[in-house]
């Protein structure tokens, strides 16, 4: 049964935007309501189904191909499905025609109004963490798999195409695979995968999906000919990420900002001497039915919700690190770990707090 949280937040949402119904069809919303996937084709904005919710019901609409599939395979309680002929109309035109009205899409629909969707998914409801916790374990699973097993002889695009087959074997979307090697790490804060050999060192970050959750994972592997200086970079950008943590719990309990919690990142760069390097990459954010809620900037007024995911990315050049971690009122956890992977303590910069993250794998 779909969580009841989520049904009065739409009860709430149908009775101040005045509207009868509401419609889902991008493949994280479609998710959040019904648990299920409606992705088949990877392009576009939308799925190949739309749930909808008029405050009584919820309904999936979809081609007589796929409706008898979504039942069995995809959605785990009882929906209305409307089945219609591939051959004779939309998905769009199907929605329009099954809807009562005023109605809202998250998806172009006709004269539907747009759905405000953060309002919905923010914060996370209990369903979205249990959820959450195995995507995040098992993403890292996914990534440190691939870790162990690389050498300095790998090219980028084969440890990206480990990676996408470790994430797929788990049922795991895989929207974001970067590997950058030693070089092109130093180079780039996008370091997407070419044929080159990583060399004396290799940094891999994924976002890996499921039920429509995005969980954010980078794992550093260091083998005999890494700089010098990797690894103090490593341990400064790693109390960076600490220190947002520790300030996203912080502006979570007293009401705060996503702008509060970047004043607190740009003082911890300078602190540790990496003074503007925030500017050389955005650092993150919010994590939840999108790769980012929002992506925090100086003076951005986005709520710090909790509970909720997010996931921060500091970088300095040649070194990145980021996890996904969940902030509630108890405080934070780290939830992309799997205890296989070496990690240390990192100190928060002006917060008292103190957080295991993961280290460099050093081959």
């Amino acid at each position: 049964m779909i969580e009841q949280t989520k049904l009065d937040r739409l009860d709430s949402y149908l009775a101040t935007n005045d509207l009868e119904t509401v419609w889902f069809a991008t493949p994280p919303m479609f998710a959040w309501l019904t648990g299920g996937s409606n992705l088949i084709v990877r392009e576009g904005a939308t799925g190949i189904a739309a749930a909808g919710y008029d405050g009584e019901h919820i309904t999936v609409i979809t081609t007589n191909i796929e409706g008898q599939r979504l039942l069995k395979e995809e959605i785990d309680h009882n929906v209305r499905l409307v089945e219609y002929p591939w051959h004779e109309r939309s998905l769009e035109e199907a929605v329009t025609e099954n809807t009562a009205t005023p109605a809202a899409a998250d998806f172009e629909c006709g004269n539907l109004s747009r759905v405000d969707r953060s309002v919905l998914t923010q914060p996370l409801t209990d369903s979205d963490v249990k959820r959450y916790r195995t995507v995040c374990r098992e993403t890292a699973e996914a990534v440190e798999e691939v870790a162990l097993d690389a050498t300095p002889t790998d090219t980028e695009v084969d440890l990206a195409a480990q990676l996408s087959h470790a994430l797929h074997q788990r049922k795991i979307e895989s929207p974001v695979v970067l590997v950058g090697g030693e070089k092109r790490v130093q180079q780039y804060r996008h370091f997407t995968p070419t044929d080159t050999k990583v060399g004396g060192y290799a940094v891999l970050t994924v976002v890996g999906t499921r039920y429509g959750l995005n969980a954010a994972v980078t794992r550093t592997v260091e083998f005999d000919d890494a700089p010098y200086w990797l690894e103090d970079r490593y341990e400064d950008l790693s109390r960076v990420a600490a220190t947002m943590a520790a300030a996203t719990w912080r502006e979570g309990i007293h009401g705060g900002s996503a702008g509060d919690v970047f004043e607190t990142i740009q003082v911890a760069y300078d602190k540790l001497g990496y003074r503007n390097e925030w500017q050389n990459h955005h650092q993150g954010g919010a994590l939840g039915y999108a790769s980012r809620e929002w992506i925090a900037t100086p003076g951005h007024d986005a709520p710090v919700e909790l509970p909720m995911t997010y996931g921060w990315n500091p970088t300095v050049k040649g070194v990145k690190t980021e996890d996904t971690i969940l902030a509630t009122k108890d405080g934070i956890e780290v939830l992309s770990t799997t205890g296989e992977f070496p990690t240390f303590t990192a100190e928060a910069i002006g917060i008292d707090t103190e957080l295991t993250l993961p280290d460099i794998l050093k081959m």
